[in-house]
């Protein structure tokens, strides 16, 4: 399935036919060359606290709290297969989120997010330093401001970025945004775990847009173009008491399709 250009290998298990070690199932399956190829792993899985359960294994193997994009497209997969109404809760790593399916989009509740940290420099090797900000919108993310989005080698400065040691021992998603208007944000990731610049990322774009929110740049939905040149739209609301800041009602909204259904053998 894709996400709004995010790929996913996607497995029912509710029945527990899979085998128990999903990271080399991950591994195996998400390999471009020599397997399906994805940018992760998702398994549904029985709940008996929800409709079902999101288990997330990025493209390396390693287990993620949270995907939003993956969370859009396990909500649209479990309805196809008649295990929820178009209105469900779910179960995830980072805890019950909330999705709602319709014929062109799905929208799901990323909770609230933790970690926020506004304009801070970081020191990169060659000695540039370079004002982020960051929050964990499920996962952990930096978020870079830039004024000319193309002009930016993601994969190189996204890498050098995810592994400084102001993020150990985790790492963090990076994200370069372009501010167009008060609605609009141009946003493209690196992804930990992926290990490269995806085509889109949701819990990436939300990061974004309620970064650039506090900051006043935009105002809520935003819509957020990604590498692969589809639009997410993200809705949250501020509340300001002071110094202090809230931020509620955080929504993601977006395709989530079907590339293929197939067997594979495991």
């Amino acid at each position: 399935m894709s996400g709004g250009g995010n790929d996913f290998v996607l497995f029912d298990n509710r029945k527990k036919v899979l085998p128990a070690d999903y990271s080399a199932l991950a591994k195996k399956v998400c390999h471009r060359k020599f397997s399906i190829g994805a940018d992760g792993l998702l398994v549904l899985e029985d709940e008996p606290t929800a409709d079902f359960r999101m288990v997330y294994f990025n493209a390396d193997g390693s287990r993620a709290e949270m995907c939003g994009n993956g969370a859009r497209c396990i909500a649209r997969f479990a309805h196809i297969l008649k295990a929820t109404p178009s209105k469900m809760k779910f179960q995830t790593d980072a805890g019950l989120i909330t999705g709602e399916v319709s014929e062109n989009s799905v929208k799901v509740n990323l909770g609230t997010p933790k970690d926020m940290r506004l304009d801070f420099s970081i020191k990169l090797e060659e000695q540039k330093e370079l004002n982020i900000s960051s929050i964990n919108t499920g996962v952990p993310h930096t978020v870079v401001l830039v004024t000319d989005i193309e002009k930016i080698t993601v994969p190189e400065l996204g890498k050098k970025i995810r592994y400084l040691k102001e993020f150990s021992p985790a790492g963090t998603n990076v994200n370069f945004v372009q501010h167009v208007d008060e609605t609009h944000l141009i946003v493209r990731t690196y992804e930990r775990g992926v290990e490269n610049e995806t085509l889109a990322c949701g819990t990436g774009v939300t990061a974004s847009a309620i970064i650039c929110g506090v900051k006043k740049l935009v105002t809520s939905p935003v819509d957020c173009l990604t590498h692969g040149g589809e639009t997410l739209r993200v809705y949250f609301h501020i509340e300001e008491a002071g110094q202090r800041r809230a931020v509620t009602d955080v929504f993601l909204e977006g395709p989530a399709t079907v590339s293929f259904h197939g067997e594979v053998e495991i």
